[in-house]
């Protein structure tokens, strides 16, 4: 089995525990947005026989490629029962400063923006337990109709991977309940699915091209909604931090802090896609509630 990202690889884990390990597709740190796929890259989509995949919305590079597959491919956010957030009209609550009148300054948006269109479908589904259920159900049945000899074992990880799914949205909900009032700002609108499952909303967007930086204007901006939140987090995502970062909160009551939405340093099995959204929650509430 291979899957094109690390959170849909250890989704696979918990289903082929104690039989099999899954393989990923992209390297630790890269983007599904933006990756270049290798000669050998290509030669492992169209020969292995399970590959999973978000879907073109996520990794746009991979649709010509499947084309030369003898073998259909499964795009997870078309499976039944899923359920889909599309990035809202406007984007309110993006920080982009722009005055017509003004001489033009670098480039702004962030490496992902072109693919959160307003209409355009969320990708980052992962992030929801309840969509994590749907993918292992259908990995399950995947492997079991492939490998008969073990699918009472599949079904059996796919049941004990729902119940750790149960006790992992209690948890969050319990861990998070306190929070929900506390601001905090994201260079990457990808927690949209998290945060309706857990009542959060992020106070806005600072989206910034990682080798370009902004202009004194827009960095005023993002200053300006720094200090009208008052005591605030900052989280940005692994493994790179915007250069602008540290300036950006320099004399405000705002805290810089992490957040892994990929889970590229995770151990690949049964319980890394608990894991992933365990140290998600943490990260949250330990940045919101020491403000």
């Amino acid at each position: 089995m291979l899957t094109s990202i690390k959170p849909l690889q250890l989704i696979a884990a918990a289903v082929q525990d104690g039989v099999g390990s899954p393989e990923v597709l992209l390297p630790p740190g890269a983007s599904p947005h933006h990756y270049a796929l290798r000669p050998s890259d290509v030669r492992r989509v169209r020969e292995v026989a399970l590959l999973y995949w978000i879907g073109p919305d996520l990794e746009s590079f991979l649709p010509r490629v499947l084309a030369g597959r003898s073998q259909p491919s499964v795009a997870v956010m078309d499976l039944p029962g899923m359920h889909l957030r599309h990035y809202a009209e406007g984007h309110d609550d993006h920080d982009q400063a722009h005055d017509e009148h003004a001489e033009p300054e670098p480039a702004v948006a962030d490496e992902h923006d072109q693919d959160h269109r307003p209409g355009s479908v969320d990708a980052h589904l992962w992030l929801l337990p309840a969509n994590a259920r749907v993918i292992a159900t259908r990995m399950a049945a995947d492997l079991s109709a492939a490998d008969p000899a073990n699918a009472a074992r599949y079904q059996a990880n796919l049941v004990a991977f729902g119940k750790r799914l149960e006790a992992l949205d209690q948890r969050l909900k319990q861990r998070l309940s306190g929070v929900a009032d506390k601001p905090y700002f994201v260079f990457h609108e990808a927690y949209d699915y998290f945060e309706a499952a857990y009542g959060l909303q992020h106070a806005g967007v600072f989206s910034v091209l990682g080798e370009v930086q902004p202009g004194a204007r827009h960095v005023a901006a993002m200053r300006t909604r720094l200090e009208q939140a008052g005591p605030s987090c900052v989280f940005s995502e692994p493994p790179l931090r915007p250069r602008l970062a540290e300036t950006l909160i320099a004399g405000l009551p705002a805290t810089l802090a992490e957040l892994d939405t990929m889970g590229a340093s995770l151990v690949v099995d049964g319980n890394g896609y608990t894991t992933l959204l365990d140290n998600l929650g943490n990260d949250l509430a330990e940045c919101l509630n020491a403000l």
